[in-house]
């Protein structure tokens, strides 16, 4: 690959649905005329593929992926395949005009979806001798499957951006058919080895099939880590993830876009917040990777080419501020214990007991002899948690509890009195507020709330803190006005 200044860009799911009108603002605008190339294209599937061929991601309505695991016959699986390929094909009939064109793409969908077929049933077949179990491949099959959505919408984008006249060119990560075993980096250099980056234009697979087994340890969150990796290997000037929004200082759709700005600027500890409040401006480990390689990463509106969107860095804030007003659903833990004292070792079995759950601690708060746990589950699965502690604890008093947190975050908030307004405003609204929690780094403060209130309470916040602050900025630039 020759060596330029460039930049790594990601295009998510639900934005690739859209990627005809990407095409002739983001990607190909009249703004772009003079600097087309010197970028790189992550893609991911189009919306919805990724659900049919694995679990759908919010309901768990089995894909491909999950009635074959389960499979008492083949029916389910190959007619959940057969269906992929014909949303594929509704995909890229959408995107497509020019009947060459969509007989490629046809084309592509049919090697791969019978490519996949094939190998399944050869799976089931091995399967079938007492030496070999299928559970030892799923994982493999998993990545298999998940594989085919983002090839098959890195193709098509390829076609579509050169039937309009750009050299794209489709660099294929997944691994198929390909009998080497490569770690990711080997995957990602042997891919981008011969692109000139001044005259092409590169659209990636989101998914890169690797020896260290990217769905292993990152699940669905591949494709950030993939172009994290991507930017970072390629010594990127900037990684970019267009989105279908900007970052706000809180969700539009709760608080009212009059009352949303875009943050414009913040850092990798606060997008470290936001990822743990489940808000993520991109997956944790990925900002890790870019965080290491000292690449800046950008959040943009996909559909707003024009605006610079948010820019997340190192830098620390020139003044303190709140930047942010997010929220989550979690399920209180609540371990009491008189015999806990001065006694170690209460802390680490309740660790242990999440981690054999696979529980995500969300925060966690203590004293001399309760521990509390807000975690990311579902209250049956906590209350498996609740079952073994009460086993090893058979005096302690255990609580389990739905409620949410909300968050105040910000890279300084050191001197706004976050806290204490907080609660204030909370009280005024007649908000129950059940704990409060601020740490000594002053980079977020957490409201533990009845989850009735969840939406009462970001509105409140947002209001106090951003709405606050909007005001006093009219207030100084009035000021200075009338100075002048």
């Amino acid at each position: 690959m020759t060596k330029t200044s460039h930049t790594v860009e990601k295009i998510g799911g639900t934005s690739m649905s859209r990627v005809k009108e990407l095409r002739d603002t983001l990607i190909a605008g009249p703004h772009r005329q003079n600097n087309l190339y010197n970028r790189i294209f992550v893609v991911s599937a189009f919306g919805g593929i990724t659900d049919l061929l694995l679990e759908h991601k919010k309901s768990g309505k089995p894909g491909v992926y999950a009635l074959f695991s389960n499979a008492d016959d083949d029916h389910g699986w190959l007619d959940a395949l057969t269906e992929v390929g014909r949303e594929m094909s509704k995909a890229h009939m959408d995107v497509l005009d020019h009947a060459a064109d969509r007989q490629s793409a046809d084309e592509f969908v049919r090697d791969r979806i019978e490519g996949a077929r094939s190998c399944l049933f050869d799976l089931q077949r091995l399967c079938s001798y007492g030496h070999f179990r299928l559970s030892h491949h799923m994982m493999v099959i998993r990545e298999l499957l998940s594989g085919l959505g983002e090839a098959h919408s890195a193709f098509v984008t390829s076609l579509l951006l050169q039937r309009h006249g750009v050299n794209a060119r489709f660099v294929d990560l997944s691994g198929w058919r390909d009998s080497a075993e490569v770690d990711l980096e080997t995957r990602i250099k042997q891919g981008l080895a011969d692109v000139d980056l001044t005259t092409e234009l590169p659209i990636v697979t989101g998914y890169a099939q690797c020896s260290e087994g990217l769905m292993k340890e990152f699940d669905r969150g591949y494709s950030e880590v993939t172009f994290s990796n991507l930017a970072a290997l390629t010594d990127a000037k900037e990684a970019i993830i267009h989105k279908e929004f900007h970052l706000c200082s809180a969700d539009p759709r709760l608080v009212g876009e009059e009352n949303a700005r875009k943050i414009g600027r913040t850092n990798y500890d606060v997008a470290d917040q936001l990822s743990n409040m489940g808000m993520e401006a991109i997956h944790p480990k990925a900002a890790k990777i870019l965080r290491r390689a000292e690449v800046p990463l950008r959040v943009t509106n996909a559909f707003e080419p024009e605006d610079p969107g948010t820019l997340i860095d190192e830098a620390p804030a020139d003044v303190p501020s709140v930047e942010i007003v997010t929220g989550l659903d979690v399920v209180a833990l609540e371990l009491f214990e008189p015999d806990m004292v001065g006694v170690k070792g209460y802390d680490t079995a309740v660790l242990e007991a999440l981690r054999r759950h696979n529980v995500r601690i969300v925060s966690k708060t203590s004293n001399a002899n309760t521990i509390t746990h807000y975690v990311e589950a579902s209250l049956k699965t906590v209350r498996r948690v609740s079952a073994d502690l009460e086993k090893l604890y058979p005096s302690a008093e255990l609580q389990v509890r739905a409620l949410a947190i909300a968050s105040v975050i910000g890279r300084d908030l050191s001197g706004l009195k976050v806290l204490l307004r907080g609660l204030t405003a909370m009280d005024r609204e007649d908000i129950e507020v059940l704990g409060a929690h601020q740490g000594p780094r002053r980079v977020d403060v957490q409201f533990v709330i009845g989850r009735d209130h969840l939406g009462a309470a970001i509105k409140t916040l947002n209001a106090e803190y951003i709405g606050q602050a909007e005001l006093h900025d009219a207030e100084a630039n009035l000021v200075k006005k009338r100075a002048a």
